[in-house]
């Protein structure tokens, strides 16, 4: 578990104490995109300005019918009254994991903002690991093995939380891995929430299979995405989910749209009428997000690359504008520099790289272990300007500010070989 209080040297000899070292204080925030405003959805969203009337709970018509659209289109039929939105994802994963009940499985590492939502709730929490080829869906023999030990402690396992499309490794899951681990996890009566934030961001979509768990388990199944991931700003927050079409799951949407209700936990007007037109998928947006993703193709590779030259492991990064290296071999020199966990790590290299770097500890992975998540968002430059440019660049790895950028990265970690 992170620290919560370090005490450093202050003035005059005194110790101070920093108040940013625990698991939720200061982040750490989501992988920055590194790119400007869409003109279109600035528009939709400075017309609705005006508007003074508040969203309902779970989100207006145009919101839910949008979403059910936008799963129709990826193969998840669906009616909008079965679709619950919220001011984020943090909000919407509280909502669903009180609404459920019970005690709470997950991948491990897993993103940063499981754990804190279990622990606000007073829930236990169990990490499953997961398998050597990616992160994001837990291996299922050790599924089973972690649901029969908890209810053996008496503990009552009631939810599994995955990623397909992962967030920190940026792994997609097999579909293969996840069909055994779904089946696994309600054979043992657990209900599944799919993560599918990143599905829009695939580096490669036409040689990356994608298999969401609704598809095999429809009525097993909730399914959420945060758009901050593909579609919006993440300055403008909306996150939505998806009910299974079952009376069972019918009481959840109606207890999960209690719970956003007691938080407060509304959609802003003017920020749900761009979130609608965002989920429509004009040619603006999808045009924006194919260009986002096949730059985090090449930027990725580029990274996961002086990753790997510098003597540290990390898979092949296949989505989002992040990757999760492990430094440990580079543990004794690191520990020179008076890097010794995962804790220290962020702090190294958030200085070193000038951008949020956190460690893995913020992931469910030990303090002891020396991962951390990389973003690549950063990379496409410094000014909008910069960053428009390495979305239409031939070469954008070539251009200045983006080669100035690799090399700064590349340079952090060589000098720890």
């Amino acid at each position: 578990m992170a620290r919560q209080r370090t005490e450093r040297p202050g003035r005059g000899g005194a110790r101070s104490v920093r108040e940013d070292r625990g698991p939720v204080r200061y982040g750490p925030p989501a992988p920055d995109p590194g790119l400007p405003v869409l003109p279109e959805l600035a528009e939709v969203l400075a017309a609705a300005a005006g508007r003074g009337e508040p969203e309902p709970t779970g989100g207006g018509t145009a919101l839910r019918t949008a979403a059910a659209a936008y799963w129709e289109r990826r193969g998840l039929p669906g009616s909008p009254e079965r679709i619950a939105a919220a001011p984020g994802a943090s909000p919407l994963l509280l909502a669903l994991i009180a609404a459920h009940g019970g005690d709470v499985l997950m991948p491990r590492p897993c993103p940063a903002t499981w754990i804190p939502q279990a622990r606000l709730l007073g829930r236990p929490a169990y990490h499953v690991p997961t398998p050597a080829e990616c992160g994001g869906v837990p291996d299922p023999y050790a599924l089973l093995e972690t649901v029969r030990r908890v209810r053996t402690e008496g503990g009552r396992p009631r939810l599994l939380l995955i990623s397909v499309v992962d967030d920190p490794t940026a792994t997609v899951a097999p579909p293969e891995l996840v069909r055994e681990a779904c089946e696994a996890a309600i054979a043992e009566g657990l209900h599944v929430v799919s993560d599918e934030t990143w599905r829009d961001t695939l580096h490669r979509p036409h040689e990356t299979v994608l298999l969401s768990p609704a598809e095999m388990c429809p009525d097993d199944v909730t399914v959420v995405c945060d758009l901050a991931g593909a579609l919006t700003p993440s300055a403008w927050p909306v996150a939505v989910a998806r009910f299974p079409d079952t009376e069972r799951a019918a009481v959840r949407h109606a207890r999960t749209l209690d719970i956003l209700t007691a938080l407060g936990a509304l959609v802003a007007g003017p920020v749900a009428m761009a979130a609608a037109h965002a989920l429509r998928e004009p040619e603006a947006v999808t045009d924006r997000a194919r260009r986002a993703a096949a730059f985090q193709a090449r930027i990725a590779a580029a990274a996961h690359h002086a990753v790997l030259a510098a003597g540290a492991l990390a898979r092949p990064p296949q989505a989002g504008r992040h990757l999760y290296a492990d430094l440990g071999p580079l543990r004794s020199r690191l520990a020179g520099r008076g890097v010794t966990d995962s804790l220290e790590l962020e702090e190294y290299l958030t200085e070193r790289l000038g951008a949020p770097t956190p460690g893995g500890h913020r992931f469910g992975d030990e303090l002891g272990a020396l991962r951390v998540r990389l973003g690549t968002g950063t990379l496409l430059g410094s000014t909008p300007q910069q960053q428009l440019e390495s979305l239409t660049a031939v070469a954008p790895l070539e251009l200045p500010h983006v080669a100035e950028a690799l090399s700064i990265f590349a340079t952090a970690l060589d000098e720890l070989r």
